[in-house]
């Protein structure tokens, strides 16, 4: 590939400095060229500290360099569905911080605005670009575990004594479902290839948190007597595993969303009483997905999670969340 993809970050969010602008900057075909804040001291900060070339103090300033190919949103969730539509409106390909935006109906505007502009829109869900999500989809496939009964899985963490996070604000879009249940729920629907029938989730709604959900537990049903069951959470101990549970057999992936380490990105597969490491690749998830979308924009190739995806999922998280707060089960419209 001739030309790299030249990225403007829209944000000096955490995980944009932490994880996402060093993955892009150590992948193979793109090139971080900006970053803006509403600060500009802040933007031109964090630029010197990651080696970025130039600083915007306005999110506009950015948009309007006609240098910049793409855009990363790491914003608040309830900023995504704005500065999505704005970012297709000047020209610029998007890959938008996960969950894409508050409601399915958001997200659907965002999918429209973006193929109406002629761009790429990417909801940024850097595990499934791991290269072991192809290998659980081959063993899942090959019928190695025999017929799938179920799948489970959690994501939590222990944030709970920042009262002042993001996260906390009911109107920006925060809470355990939105940040990190997303995971799961995104998770089994890639790996049972549907999308979910009915949710039922319980949640504990935290008054010192803004009344977010804090912590949720859910079943998630996919037809065919499989479900997923979950759980997620801000005020917990962390943990990211994920299981397929066969008729034959086990899939266990301890860490199944994040792969700082080698050992991290491990899947075991248990069989006839014999329990195995299946060997993976060790990359970086975020040079993947960065590389991914750069081969789709420069030269054509299909995306993987095409924009819609999102929009299938956030149908599930609006059922998740209704289910949450009337404590009742949520069937979704097929």
């Amino acid at each position: 590939m001739a030309n790299k993809l030249k990225w403007g970050i829209i944000g000096c969010a955490g995980i944009a400095k932490r994880a996402v602008i060093p993955g892009i900057q150590q992948s193979a075909y793109n090139e971080v060229a900006a970053i803006a804040s509403r600060d500009e001291s802040n933007a031109k900060q964090t630029a010197e500290a990651l080696g970025i070339p130039a600083a915007y103090g306005s999110y506009e300033a950015l948009l309007a360099d006609s240098s910049i190919d793409a855009v990363y949103i790491p914003l608040p969730n309830h900023l995504h569905k704005e500065w999505a539509i704005k970012a297709a409106e000047a020209g610029k390909h998007i890959l938008c911080e996960k969950p894409l935006a508050l409601t399915a109906q958001e997200a659907a505007e965002m999918v429209d605005a973006a193929s109406q502009a002629g761009v790429l829109l990417v909801e940024a869900f850097m595990y499934r670009y791991h290269p072991r999500y192809s290998i659980l989809q081959d063993l899942i496939a090959s019928g190695a575990i025999g017929e799938v009964r179920g799948i489970r899985s959690a994501f939590t963490f222990n944030n709970a004594a920042d009262t002042a996070n993001v996260r906390y604000r009911q109107d920006w879009g925060g809470g355990s479902i939105y940040d990190v249940g997303c995971y799961p729920i995104s998770a089994a629907r890639l790996l049972l290839g549907r999308e979910p029938e009915a949710v039922t989730v319980n949640a504990m709604f935290s008054p010192a948190h803004d009344n977010v959900d804090m912590m949720a537990s859910g079943l998630i049903e996919f037809g065919d007597s499989v479900a997923l069951t979950f759980d997620c959470g801000m005020w917990a101990a962390f943990r990211n595993p994920l299981e397929v549970l066969g008729s034959e057999g086990i899939i266990e992936v301890p860490s199944a969303f994040i792969t700082p380490t080698a050992e991290s990105g491990s899947i075991f597969f248990t069989s006839g009483g014999e329990r195995r490491e299946i060997e993976v690749p060790h990359v970086n998830a975020y040079s993947e997905q960065a590389d991914h979308i750069a081969r789709a924009i420069i030269e054509g190739t299909p995306l993987a999670f095409p924009a819609a995806d999102a929009i299938a999922n956030m149908k599930a998280i609006d059922a998740c969340l209704l289910s949450a707060r009337e404590r009742t089960r949520v069937v979704l419209p097929q």
